[in-house]
């Protein structure tokens, strides 16, 4: 299976947001990876629903959306409307999982959980066979263009082991620190998809930057 590329639209220009997400429809990426936080769960605030929407206006490719935020239960509804087809929250911040994931899956959208670096993967044990998709968080969430956390990789082979022995239809997802290097180690350890932010934007040539990234 080619693996997935989903440039995080965090990294991107926010006085040019239409122009970087046709850069990205145009390119061979397969997802807008959207971070969305608050202030309280991790020390940064991103962007709300009206960004989100904006994004979602001119994407021809799915919205890949990663809440950061406490009490996602909430939004979910919001943030179906404003366009999410793949909604994920952070493990750390939902204490009535099962619950969250349900109501995500009520909604149509595909239903993924994060785990901070340092949550383990078989904390996912009961709940993994509900989920679309599991979140390795490779750098503590809240801020681009952080150093890449080498235990990650290991933790995508946990997360394989766990796809595998339950029969889960899962993906595994890394986001954080992803770059040609790390991102080869990452699919040779399982991963489906990468999460590439500052590495794209910052490249002299982003489209080809993801076109690297995808042949990895």
């Amino acid at each position: 299976m080619a693996k997935i590329i989903a440039p995080s639209v965090l990294s991107c220009d926010f006085a040019n947001v239409q122009r970087d997400v046709e850069m990205i429809n145009g390119s061979n990426a397969d997802w807008f990876h959207v971070d969305v936080m608050d202030g309280v769960f991790v020390p940064n605030i991103s962007f709300g629903f009206p960004v989100v929407k904006a994004i979602k206006k001119h994407a021809k490719k799915p919205l890949d959306v990663h809440v950061m935020i406490v009490n996602p239960d909430q939004y979910v509804e919001e943030f179906k409307n404003a366009g999410a087809d793949i909604l994920t929250v952070h493990y750390e911040a939902c204490p009535h999982l099962h619950r969250t994931i349900q109501l995500i899956k009520s909604h149509g959208m595909k239903a993924g959980v994060a785990l901070n670096p340092h949550t383990p993967v078989d904390a996912l044990q009961d709940v993994i066979t509900d989920l679309e998709l599991v979140l390795i968080m490779s750098v503590n969430p809240g801020f681009g263009g952080q150093k890449f956390i080498t235990n990650a990789i290991s933790k995508v082979k946990a997360a394989r082991d766990l796809i595998s022995s339950t029969g889960s239809n899962a993906l595994i997802e890394v986001d954080g620190g992803v770059n040609l290097e790390t991102g080869a180690e990452l699919i040779a350890a399982g991963a489906d998809a990468l999460v590439a932010g500052s590495f794209v934007f910052k490249s002299n040539d982003p489209k080809q930057t993801i076109a690297d990234l995808k042949a990895l």
